[in-house]
């Protein structure tokens, strides 16, 4: 006998009169049974809920957290109001069961099961412990009912109501099949698509997507028009997709592809413009040209798009599009591979910061490059590839060169907005940057999600306005791993765990490759007192990537709560002698020490971080990995006196 009990949230559905309408018309009872299945399978596999089984007309689920569990309820709600005769009563409880041969047993199946019965007609009942989890969750309001005795339980329960709102961020998990209204999509929208590189040499992809990213910049400012992000539309890149499902998914009427052929310095690029309702070019070109005509051509592709999409362009509006930054192609070149790399991110962005180096170098005036050095150099900081003295001067004069040069560039003020808060710990200037970056350029993305992230969640710590201001980035970019990575960070910060590891598997189902996607799931996961599973996933990030310092710093963490004081200090030891050749984040071994009860040496690291003003050192006002006992310290106090957070 296979025996195994754990805490799970269990919810019990029940179509309401099916046994009369059973015994009027078999044929049309038989018909509803289907449909319920085929509506609530897909509904509980997107919310990461298990099908357990069906009980005559009734189905049976589990899921791993309580929210999963109350928005899948909401959804199944929602997509069977809008079946004729198909109305449910649902009970979700939050408690222990066991499970034998994939079956389960025991009072939390029992006490979901009377909840439904309960339930009034299209209702959703939970218990205390459900509403506990769930109250002040964004979007889901519980209501108190009544307390109840129910047959075979020796306590009372006490009862609530349960009720979603219609939000945008659920626009993202909410099931396929499941009818809504239809999407209302601006008839002057597009997205630009990488293009595709037809080249023999694979190392030259940089240059389709450089293509692409550049049209789709000179386009954004525009008010009349639409376009779709660049991480969103570039997640799609080498799919064979429908056009006219790539354009309901971007929320676009129209699609830029193409293609470059790159040959020493002759260039061949196809361009077309297409309608993805029903497929019609409404422009397409092919240009046989030098390199050196590679900004003409990029002028040329933005200014059809306009003309057929019949965008009114004022004068300073055909400035912006025909605007070049640089007349070299070689430095040109450059830039496009930096930022192909540092959108790679990892180790990648170090060679970012030499191909921006090199561009520099041989155009001193040409912005952006000076712009994506500053930001290659945060980044670089940010994941302790440097010591932060060493490179991030250079981070705050490249993103002032940028300025210097054209001072309506968004992305430098937001890599000041970083210098500021995390190596000279000057907040109000750092804010200042951040909300110049915006007023720029109200559509950049990455000034959301940093803004959110690194100012308002580690440093004000105001977690409501950090939330608000993510799901703006994901709005923005509803395709990118990283931003639901980030936005992630922001609920797991708030001890909000449920919801970080529901944001993060949505960051990991975008991107199977997502970094922050495992990291912020399984650390959510140690939040729940999952430690199996955190574990199993921090070994599994150690392996995809390359033993990242953060991620053994994760496992120890980790370790520290079964404990295992053995697999902690093997894991510090490892660090201890990387620490020889590469930058380990001093920060993060303070911390591991506090874990292994050593105050004295954690402060002596964490004095460490301080001098040598490593942005890490943040963290250790608001997340949850800083133990209780060390927050107690009189030293720890002095550290965020003198860091000097804002109150």
């Amino acid at each position: 006998m296979n025996l195994s009990r754990q805490l799970a949230a269990i919810m019990f559905t029940d179509i309401v009169g099916y046994t009369t309408l059973m015994g009027d018309d078999e044929f049309k009872a038989f018909e509803l049974l289907r449909k319920n299945r085929e509506i609530q399978k897909p509904i509980i596999e997107r919310f990461n809920g298990k099908w357990i089984k069906e009980l005559g007309d009734g189905i049976l689920a589990s899921f791993q957290t309580v929210t999963d569990a109350v928005l899948c309820a909401g959804a199944i709600q929602q997509a069977c109001s809008r079946i004729e005769d198909l109305k449910l009563r649902i009970g979700i409880h939050l408690g222990d069961i066991i499970i034998e041969n994939h079956d389960v047993f025991g009072d939390g199946v029992n006490i979901a099961s009377r909840l439904q019965t309960l339930a009034p007609v299209g209702s959703i009942w939970i218990s205390e412990a459900v509403h506990k989890t769930v109250a002040n969750k964004r979007g889901i309001n519980s209501t108190f009912v009544q307390e109840e005795i129910l047959k075979n339980v020796r306590e009372p329960i006490r009862i609530y109501e349960v009720k979603i709102e219609e939000q945008d961020w659920m626009d993202s998990i909410r099931n396929k099949t499941t009818p809504v209204q239809p999407k209302i999509i601006p008839e002057k929208s597009v997205a630009v698509l990488p293009f595709v590189n037809m080249s023999n040499d694979p190392e030259q992809d940089f240059f389709g997507d450089g293509i692409a990213e550049e049209i789709l910049n000179s386009l954004v400012h525009l008010k009349e028009l639409k376009v779709a992000g660049r991480t969103s539309s570039f997640q799609f890149k080498g799919r064979n997709m429908d056009l006219r499902e790539l354009g309901d998914k971007l929320g676009v009427r129209h699609i830029m592809e193409g293609s470059v052929r790159k040959q020493g310095n002759r260039l061949r690029i196809t361009a077309q413009l297409v309608n993805v309702q029903d497929g019609y070019h409404l422009w397409s070109e092919k240009y046989d040209r030098n390199i050196d005509d590679i900004f003409a051509v990029q002028d040329e592709i933005a200014l059809a798009i306009t003309e057929k999409l019949k965008i009114s362009l004022l004068d300073k509006d055909i400035e912006l599009i025909t605007k070049s930054y640089t007349n070299s192609p070689q430095a040109y070149e450059l830039y496009l591979k930096g930022r192909f790399n540092i959108n790679r991110r990892g180790r990648m962005i170090l060679s970012g910061l030499k191909y921006f180096e090199e561009a520099i170098n041989i155009d001193p005036n040409f912005a952006p490059a000076y712009a994506g050095y500053a930001d290659a150099s945060c980044l670089a900081a940010f994941y302790s590839f440097f010591p932060a003295k060493e490179i991030m001067p250079r981070a705050r004069e490249s993103a002032y060169k940028a300025i210097a040069i054209d001072p309506v560039l968004c992305e430098p003020y937001t890599s000041l907005g970083f210098y500021y808060a995390y190596f000279e710990w000057n907040f109000n200037e750092s804010r200042k940057n951040f909300c110049r970056a915006l007023e720029l350029n109200p559509s950049y993305a990455t000034g959301h999600w940093w803004f959110a992230m690194l100012y308002l969640s580690w440093i004000e710590a105001d977690f409501k306005e950090s939330q608000k201001e993510g799901w703006i980035a994901t709005k923005l970019e509803p395709f990118s791993a990283v931003a639901h990575g980030l936005q992630s960070i922001n609920y797991y910060v708030n001890r909000e765990y449920e919801e970080a590891v529901r944001i993060g598997k949505m960051s990991i189902d975008l991107d199977a490759n997502s970094y922050l996607g495992y990291k912020m799931t399984a650390l959510a996961f140690v939040g729940l007192n999952k430690i199996g599973e955190a574990i199993e996933m921090m070994q599994e990030t150690l392996r995809k990537w390359n033993r990242f310092q953060w991620s053994v710093f994760d496992l120890i963490w980790a370790y520290s709560h079964i404990p295992d004081y053995e697999a902690m200090k093997e894991l510090i030891d490892e660090l201890d002698y990387r620490s020889a050749t590469e930058y380990i984040s001093p920060c993060n071994r303070g911390l591991a020490a506090a874990w292994l009860g050593d105050p004295d040496r954690a402060f002596i690291y964490l004095e460490k971080s301080f001098e040598d003003r490593e942005p890490m050192l943040l963290i250790i006002k608001t997340w949850p990995i800083v133990p209780d006992y060390l927050k107690e310290d009189i030293r720890y106090q002095d550290l965020i006196r003198r860091i000097g957070f804002p109150n």
